[in-house]
């Protein structure tokens, strides 16, 4: 019996390891202040080891040199910087649509920690958009899309390939474009309600000047607000949720 496949096996797991690490460390959901960091490298190894079995073989032999092993450190690193960030940008369209109706309906300045960018403030909205759109990807088993897709991963960025910096860069620009026009189609009713409604206030202060119109009218504004977003969520949560789909599919390669 033999070890010759020992130092093999060790630096294809540390470099698996790596980029699921580094994913973890950035995924929305995962990142949260909340979650500990062991859990979250534990879970990123638990990962590892249920991988290593379908991508091993992407990985070259064991390098000569200590400088090449960490070429390929570096590598596996950079790849996981590259995908987690994007999959933070994703989630950005619930931060425009929450911002726009906030904004539209009058509570602009009521902000608190999103848990899934980290503990950054945002409006109230959209971290409620945020938050059940991550419970929603648990629900609808999108979750297995995110497997697939780390799997994938190593398809398009293979430990011996290049880093494709420029690719990476236009899929985040599509990211974005993609994350704020659907955070716009999120909240058109409100951008909608908004315009109609401060239009009505307008002509209702010229008609009656004596009267404090926007101000009597902001607790109505609120009110208003929170009915049209509670009628509206089922389809604002249908709109976020085919956008993360439509990634994920992308990315797993099973769509465009």
């Amino acid at each position: 019996m033999t070890v010759e496949w020992l130092p093999q096996t060790a630096l294809v797991l540390i470099l698996i390891f790596a980029r699921l690490g580094t994913l973890v460390m950035l995924m929305p959901g995962f990142s949260a202040n909340g979650i500990p960091t062991r859990i979250r490298l534990a879970f990123a190894l638990a990962v590892t080891f249920v991988m290593y079995p379908l991508i091993s073989q992407y990985f070259p032999d064991v390098p000569e040199t200590v400088f090449g092993a960490l070429v390929l450190l570096g590598h596996e690193l950079a790849v996981g910087l590259m995908i987690g960030g994007v999959a933070r940008l994703l989630t950005s369209a619930a931060q425009v649509a929450g911002s726009t109706i906030a904004f539209q309906s009058g509570l602009a300045f009521a902000q608190t920690a999103d848990p899934t960018q980290g503990g950054v403030q945002g409006a109230v909205f959209g971290n409620f958009i945020a938050v059940t759109g991550i419970a929603m990807v648990f629900a609808l088993d999108l979750h297995h899309l995110v497997l697939a897709a780390i799997y994938h991963s190593y398809e398009l960025f293979t430990p011996q390939s290049e880093l494709m910096v420029g690719d990476a860069t236009q899929m985040a620009i599509k990211v974005v474009a993609a994350s704020f026009t659907v955070g716009l189609q999120m909240a058109a009713p409100f951008v909608v309600f908004g315009l109609v409604f401060y239009f009505g206030l307008g002509v209702l202060a010229r008609l009656m000047p004596q009267i404090q119109v926007f101000f009597i009218a902001m607790p109505a504004n609120i009110m208003l607000g929170l009915v049209l977003f509670a009628v509206l969520i089922v389809m604002i949560m249908n709109f976020y949720m085919a956008h993360i789909e439509q990634f994920l599919s992308a990315l797993a390669g099973q769509g465009a």
